[in-house]
């Protein structure tokens, strides 16, 4: 009885800080203060500065700015207009044609920029024109776009996996290599999405108005090679052993200098816009970081989360269910809160649970980032709605309507994690092998 006043006590405090208009690593210091304050002897003062401090000052927290960086970086480049260049002669021969170019666009440029939000505009801005000047549907175009855009949070380098990697103290290299074979395949079905989309709805489709020859295609295709080669110093270096986590972010941040430099886009305005914003945003994530780590510290002197933890063991839950119930439960808590405070404000209580449960926390890692995108397009906060939104002036329901089918494909993608868990752990073994 005593652990379910606690938790009334901290749910209360969070959400009166969060209604209140409250930045959200403000409200995690703000209930860690009053826990430790109320329940507990340990000074909050002392306690709180050491563990922000200790929490802070990791080395694998360093992969984060740079990786923010090198995104940053690329978006203010032609990358998008590159892209699309040199991937719509493959992909309109595809069932669906060039509503292709929205996913694998999202998929390329989500292994070099980290963010959600980042692909979705740095895609968009290019194809979005593109697609409605050869008369693609409105809702395929929005819909197609919002959902691949989520991929962002997935394939490497994702910074909810930094997140959550620098939160439980595991491997942010091998919580990397975990979501490249899941990103792959839930690209893969957004695709098979479309392909479908494109049998029943044949009249919907546009007639392919020029057909390239091959070679014409492969010419076509140099644009995309600088991207591509990038991709494969930052992903391979890691694979390989040859870098950490870290280190193959600082090779990003020089491949995407030397990228934008050849590019011509690189000048003084553009180094330093870039700049500010990574620092912006990691600064944004170190205050909800720091937060977290004194709202577990804080929780920790309480004994909240091993007393939930054991209440779960109580009632016997297999780990199907338990993850299906944290499904439901993250959908709910996105509903509210961004995916990185989502993340940290609930490591606390659920890593015990999972780890009791006999749950892989690498495969956890990856499960968690596809149930945080879905969050990234569910009303009333979904942040890809307010990008699209912003991007197209369409209307906030519009916009969840028609990104709808890529949602229900993400709980989808849910279960084919829960029936097959070697898509996430496959590579990270074959790393720990090496």
């Amino acid at each position: 009885m005593e652990q379910l006043y606690l938790t009334l006590i901290f749910l209360f405090v969070l959400f009166l800080l969060l209604g209140t208009g409250v930045w959200v690593g403000l409200a995690l210091f703000g209930v860690a203060f009053v826990g430790l304050e109320l329940f507990t002897s340990r000074p909050a003062g002392d306690a709180m500065i050491t563990t922000i401090w200790t929490s802070s000052s990791s080395w694998t927290l360093t992969a984060l700015p740079l990786f923010i960086w090198m995104g940053e970086i690329l978006f203010r480049t032609r990358l998008s207009e590159d892209m699309f260049r040199g991937l719509s002669p493959w992909m309109a021969r595809l069932p669906g044609g060039l509503v292709h170019t929205n996913i694998v666009g999202c998929t390329v440029f989500a292994a070099v920029s980290g963010s959600s939000a980042a692909t979705l505009t740095t895609v968009g801005k290019m194809a979005i024109p593109e697609l409605r000047r050869r008369k693609y549907p409105e809702y395929m175009i929005i819909g197609t776009l919002t959902g691949a855009a989520t991929l962002g949070l997935m394939i490497p380098p994702s910074l909810t996996l930094i997140v959550y990697g620098v939160t439980i103290n595991e491997s942010i290299t091998k919580l990397f290599l975990a979501g490249v074979i899941p990103g792959l395949v839930l690209a893969l079905m957004f695709m098979a999405y479309v392909a479908l989309w494109s049998v029943f709805r044949r009249k919907e489709v546009p007639e392919i108005s020029n057909r390239m020859s091959f070679m014409a295609k492969v010419r076509e295709s140099k644009f995309l090679i600088p991207i591509l080669l990038l991709i494969s110093v930052v992903i391979g270096s890691m694979y390989l052993g040859w870098a950490t986590a870290t280190e193959a972010a600082a090779f990003g941040v020089v491949g995407s200098l030397v990228l934008a430099a050849s590019q011509g886009s690189l000048d003084r305005k553009t180094f330093i816009e870039s700049l500010l914003g990574a620092t912006r945003t990691s600064a944004m994530i170190a205050m909800i970081l720091g937060g977290a780590a004194a709202l577990s510290l804080s929780m920790g002197f309480t004994g909240l989360p091993r007393a939930l933890a054991n209440w779960i063991d109580e009632l016997g839950l297999t780990p199907f269910t338990l993850l299906i119930a944290l499904m439901i439960f993250y959908i709910i808590l996105g509903c509210f809160l961004d995916g990185i405070s989502s993340v940290v404000l609930t490591m606390a209580i659920v890593e015990p649970m999972i780890r009791q449960a006999g749950i892989d926390v690498i495969w956890f890692g990856i499960f968690i980032v596809v149930v945080v995108e879905m969050a990234q397009i569910t009303p009333p906060i979904g942040f890809n709605l307010f990008v699209m939104q912003g991007i197209t002036g369409h209307e906030m329901n519009y916009i969840a309507k028609t990104a709808l089918p890529m949602f229900a494909i993400m709980v989808l993608m849910v279960f084919v994690l829960i029936a097959f868990p070697e898509l996430a752990t496959y590579l990270p073994e074959t790393m720990r092998e090496r």
